[in-house]
């Protein structure tokens, strides 16, 4: 057991302060207790963005093949909770439609299409609330057109998505998952297997199970199914919403919508939608000031390590403009970097374009004040928007 007095800042944390506002807190464990003990965490958090490489460029001395990874404990053994050679016999089936030029040639007509007929059947109310009105459908919609999963519709993805998330998220504040996930989870399997059994289905899933069992591609599509949906999803929220609480920074994207890719790397690194990422020691190791023990957790604060100072200059303002942007980690990094970072960030470019082409004076709705909460998975509960509709 690491010793209290060593780490007063890290004592004095709290998992609460963590998912309602962080920053403050993760900026004096930066300066302070970069490696630091969190008892309510049982274990360490990692939030200077050098030693968070170190962590996620190390696969064999930091693990996520643990039976205490949260993830694996809802949906079994993925490219998520992996490593080595089985990380890679997962991960490599699922890689070929996620890579730059099969995302653009494989996806952007579907995205554009669906994302304007989400739109357009909120063009005329003139407010909503935007996460659940379109930008979960969006995600959802292009999750369950890459997976090619027959017999399911979007709503029924999301109910899944939904059970599963809060399933993980119980279990990573230390509760026990409700069975909702469980059940949900049982349902996409039984969804996985009647879409590999189709002879007329050609989907990814199809291809996968060609060489990984059944239950193995099911649990990477599970994987898929909410990590895409939660980071899109996230993605697609929290840059609308720091575009719009910064009105001289939407304008110079107005003005030149070249600079939207930079609001995006902007609003990730911000408020990365998964702010934090497992790991457990598998030796005893030195990482920066502390020593750690094997078997201990190592939680990497990805949100912590995209304000270090010493990388970005004034860390906490929004600068569509700031040259080195894509150096936030919000896709994690080494074996584990998110396989369909591309695609996410199309499908927000995407989203983003066309909500600020079709919806006039696009603004924040004051009686609904939206904030990013969330102990893993960040992002505001709702945003609520209004537009000039047509008269």
């Amino acid at each position: 057991m690491n010793a209290v007095g060593s780490f007063p800042l890290g004592a004095a944390t709290t998992l609460a302060e963590l998912a309602a506002d962080p920053h403050p807190r993760l900026a004096r464990l930066r300066a302070h207790e970069p490696v630091s003990w969190l008892p309510e965490l049982d274990g360490w958090l990692v939030t200077r963005r050098d030693l968070a490489l170190n962590v996620m460029r190390d696969p064999v001395t930091f693990t996520v093949d643990d039976p205490r990874f949260s993830t694996a404990q809802v949906v079994g053994p993925s490219m998520l909770s992996l490593d080595g050679d089985e990380h890679a016999r997962h991960r490599e089936p699922f890689t070929a439609p996620f890579r730059p030029r099969e995302v653009r040639d494989g996806f952007a007509s579907f995205i554009e299409r669906e994302t304007d007929r989400l739109i357009t059947a909120l063009e005329p109310a003139g407010a909503v609330e935007l996460r659940r009105a379109f930008a979960g459908p969006l995600a959802v919609a292009v999750v369950t057109e890459a997976l090619g999963l027959v017999g399911t519709t979007a709503d029924t993805v999301l109910s899944w998505y939904d059970s599963i998330v809060r399933s993980v998220s119980d279990i990573t504040a230390g509760h026990e998952a409700a069975p909702a996930g469980a059940e949900a989870y049982a349902r996409l399997r039984a969804a996985v297997e009647a879409t590999v059994a189709d002879p007329g289905a050609a989907s990814l899933l199809g291809s996968a199970a060609e060489r990984l069992a059944l239950p193995e591609v099911a649990s990477n599509a599970a994987v898929l199914m909410f990590g895409g949906i939660e980071t899109t999803e996230a993605m697609i929220t929290n840059a609308l919403l720091h575009l719009l609480r910064h009105p001289g920074q939407l304008a110079l994207v107005r003005d030149d919508d070249g600079l939207l890719d930079g609001a995006i790397e902007e609003s990730l690194r911000l408020e990365p939608g998964a702010a934090v990422v497992d790991r457990y020691a598998t030796r005893d190791t030195v990482l920066g000031p502390a020593t750690i023990r094997r078997g201990e957790l190592v939680t990497v604060s990805l949100a912590g390590a995209n304000r270090d100072p010493a990388v970005f200059a004034d860390p906490d303002r929004f600068d569509v403009r700031r040259e080195n942007a894509r150096l936030q980690l919000a896709f994690a990094h080494g074996p584990h970097y998110c396989l369909a970072a591309h695609l996410a960030r199309l499908e927000t470019r995407i989203a983003l374009q066309r909500l600020l082409e079709r919806l006039p004076a696009l603004r924040l709705d004051p009686a609904h004040p939206a904030t990013p909460q969330g102990l893993v998975f960040r992002k505001p509960p709702t945003l609520h928007v209004l537009w000039d509709s047509p008269a």
